[in-house]
């Protein structure tokens, strides 16, 4: 029997990474919540009061009064409500990878019971909620999937509600994003949109079905990456008619309707892979979608076009490439935060290695340990004054912008190149931009 009321529903967050933490925690300041995690180290540390993703402090941590941490599924097994919030990347050839998100539905179908609700926030390709997962939780569960019913015995039910975390932004916090949710029959999508209107302050927004609220999370990101793929060629373009991009998306942005994107490179697990997940499904429908895929072509080639022009630049110099010292100032997929999953600057310096330069790697964000294994540089915790051939802003960190362009250039030798590919400093402080 499915609870009708949400101060009955006694709740479980699987996974507490950069999306399950925070959500986590803002639940557990007003209810009881199990924080499930497989990484036992990423467990431990929780309870100690750390956190590597920089989402939460340690006041924050503190302030989930009703949180309690484990790695021990046993410690579910009285929960009826499940939120998974596992991480869905692309593999090696670009196609869905659901195997963690298919490995945690596993784990919670083996702990599920009649009327119990399972609620999905990874991103994923429409219907992937009830066609992939429902079907794992069922054989797990033993029980069966009926989406319209509330009260059958032997019956699980489900959820959707996309994450809308933008990590390392302490602006655009859980609370302060409305929350699109859904669930599998008209009650539990009331119930589930009760549930989280709890918590966000900014509101929720019901969608019809699960597959209306799948479908927005993934073509929320992919709107972006084909609106930056626009302005990564508009670049491009303007690099060979020697204009300056930024003074055109500076005089362009005037008008009241110009959307304010920059060109760059593109990764982490969101606009750099939810494309991937719609052409997926658009594939196996028998539509080839043109223009999302080379949006993804275009973006994914910024790295070799950045390493072709900063060789260019040097050439101009007089300065040789083989052999000559580049810094990357900048590791992680975004500014200010220590995430390096799918970084395109990755890409950056092995693109720059094929030209044979030696490259070293400084983010302030990344701890030594931390940093991705088969680098193609070498990662570094401080540069060396007068080093460099070419030093490369990949990353617009704030410390990166509070050391300033003159700081910047004294890593550098007499004779150098600055590329600042995130427009920290005015056109004059730099050599090159995008």
């Amino acid at each position: 029997m499915t609870t009708k009321n949400v101060n009955d529903i006694k709740l479980a967050v699987i996974g507490l990474g950069y999306v399950g933490l925070p959500l986590a925690a803002e639940f557990a300041t007003s209810r009881e919540v199990a924080g499930f995690d497989i990484d036992e180290s990423r467990i431990a540390e929780l309870k100690g009061g750390n956190d590597r993703t920089c989402e939460l402090d340690p006041a924050e941590l503190e302030a989930a009064t009703g949180l309690r941490f484990t790695n021990d599924a046993d410690d579910l097994k009285d929960c009826n409500c499940y939120i998974i919030t596992v991480p869905t990347p692309v593999d090696a050839a670009k196609k869905p990878d659901m195997a963690a998100l298919l490995s945690a539905s596993k784990l919670v179908g083996s702990l599920l019971k009649a009327g119990d609700i399972v609620i999905y926030e990874s991103t994923v390709y429409p219907g992937a909620t009830e066609d992939d997962c429902a079907p794992v939780l069922a054989q797990q569960s033993g029980l069966s999937y009926a989406a319209d019913a509330n009260d059958a015995d032997e019956v699980f039910h489900l959820g959707y509600s996309p994450e809308r975390i933008n990590p390392g932004d302490k602006q655009h916090r859980v609370t302060d994003i409305v929350k699109v949710t859904s669930g599998s029959s008209p009650d539990i999508a009331d119930l589930i949109d009760t549930l989280y209107a709890r918590i966000i302050t900014a509101g929720t927004y019901k969608a019809e079905s699960i597959r209306v609220a799948e479908a927005a999370k993934v073509i929320e990101n992919t709107q972006r990456d084909v609106n930056i793929a626009l302005i990564n060629e508009l670049a491009v373009i303007f690099d060979k008619l020697d204009i300056d991009t930024e003074a055109v998306l500076k005089a362009a942005g005037t008008k009241w309707n110009f959307l304010p994107f920059r060109p760059g490179l593109v990764g982490g697990h969101c606009i750099g892979v939810d494309p991937y997940y719609l052409t997926h499904k658009a594939l196996q429908v028998g539509y080839n979608p043109e223009i999302i895929l080379a949006g993804r072509r275009l973006n994914d080639g910024m790295s070799q076009y950045v390493a072709d022009r900063l060789v260019q630049t040097m050439l101009k110099k007089n300065i040789n490439v083989i052999d000559a010292r580049v810094l990357i100032m900048g590791l992680t997929f975004k500014e200010n935060c220590p995430d390096t999953r799918n970084s395109k600057v990755i890409d950056l310096i092995q693109h720059l290695a094929d030209y044979k330069c030696v490259v070293d790697v400084h983010d302030p964000w990344v701890a030594l340990a931390d940093a991705p294994e088969n680098l193609g540089g070498t990662f570094i915790e401080h540069p060396i004054k007068g080093t460099y051939d070419a030093i490369v802003i990949a990353v617009g960190h704030k410390q990166f912008a509070e050391l300033g362009a003159n700081a910047i250039r004294s890593f550098g030798k007499e004779k150098h190149v600055l590329f600042d590919m995130k427009y920290l400093f005015n056109t004059d402080d730099s050599d090159e931009r995008l």
